[in-house]
């Protein structure tokens, strides 16, 4: 069963299409895996360099059909009660409370009843993804940042979109969610996860795919000058640095030269603008030093 069944997604071409229709610069490769992960009820994995397009391919999805997005963002130390749910448990206790006030029935069976509703429950943004009756896009960012035993909470949403709560049972999705999950690729993520998953690495465009995304991103910007950016850009992933410019980043530095009326590279433009497309100084003086 697919999880929507909106004309967005019906076929590879739709999706392409749609896309591109909310500034989202598609391969093929990609219109073809959001497209399967609809129609297999999977979740997509985009793996790749930050600053690629990972999270605003989510993003662009969410704009595509027209749906909420939710975003659980991923650090070290992440647990369940900020990933799926939590107690309220200052809601529970004045209810226990206001119970001892009113000599109403204290048995721990009879509290426990009450206190464990629905009404003192608390969603997190895995548990909040598969509730309602609107499907949402559920979008997990940076997972590789979460310890290999972090993994084990997404399993269960991820490939039965469904959440147990011991206290309370199992809630199943009241609609599926399209599922997109990220990863810096910062560490090998684990074998369960990723075979609940589809596969997506998103690398460093082409010259010509990142002059079609800055002309798209950046209004006002020329070909001539979005060419320019794009291979030198490209040049600079080519050198030893610390961390290669994102597509995010030359998109940065593209409505930086269109605010300052720019109208094509040259060293004094490079010079002065640089430290908007690298964020080390080292890479800085690599890259200046190239420009003799």
């Amino acid at each position: 069963m697919s999880i929507s069944d909106s004309s967005y997604l019906a076929t590879i071409d739709a999706v392409e299409e749609g896309l591109r229709g909310v500034d989202y610069l598609p391969s093929r490769e990609i219109a073809t895996t959001v497209f399967l992960a609809n129609r297999l009820a999977k979740p997509i994995l985009v793996e790749g360099p930050a600053g690629t397009g990972k999270t605003e391919l989510a993003k662009a999805i969410s704009r595509l059909l027209s749906r909420e997005l939710v975003r659980l963002q991923c650090y070290e130390g992440l647990d369940d009660a900020k990933a799926i749910y939590e107690w309220n448990y200052s809601k529970q206790l004045l209810r226990i409370q206001s119970a001892k006030n009113g000599d109403d029935d204290l048995s721990w069976s009879g509290v426990r009843g009450d206190i464990f509703t629905a009404e003192f429950l608390l969603e997190r943004p895995l548990l909040h993804a598969i509730s309602g009756a609107d499907p949402k896009v559920l979008l997990v960012d940076e997972v590789d940042r979460v310890e290999v035993e972090t993994e084990a909470l997404f399993l269960e949403v991820l490939s039965d979109f469904q959440v147990t709560i011991p206290e309370f049972g199992t809630i199943k999705a009241a609609s599926m969610p399209l599922v997109i999950l990220t990863s810096n690729n910062t560490r090998e993520l684990s074998e369960a996860l990723k075979r609940r998953c589809l596969f997506l690495y998103l690398g460093y465009p082409s010259r010509e795919r990142e002059k079609d995304i800055l002309t798209m991103k950046v209004p006002g910007l020329t070909e001539s000058l979005a060419k320019e950016i794009s291979d030198y850009v490209a040049f600079l992933r080519g050198i030893d640095l610390k961390k290669s410019p994102s597509v995010s980043e030359s998109i940065d530095w593209a409505l930086t030269l269109i605010s300052l009326g720019a109208p094509t590279l040259d060293n004094d433009v490079v010079r002065s603008t640089i430290n908007v497309l690298l964020k080390y100084q080292g890479d800085i003086d690599k890259a200046i030093a190239k420009l003799a």
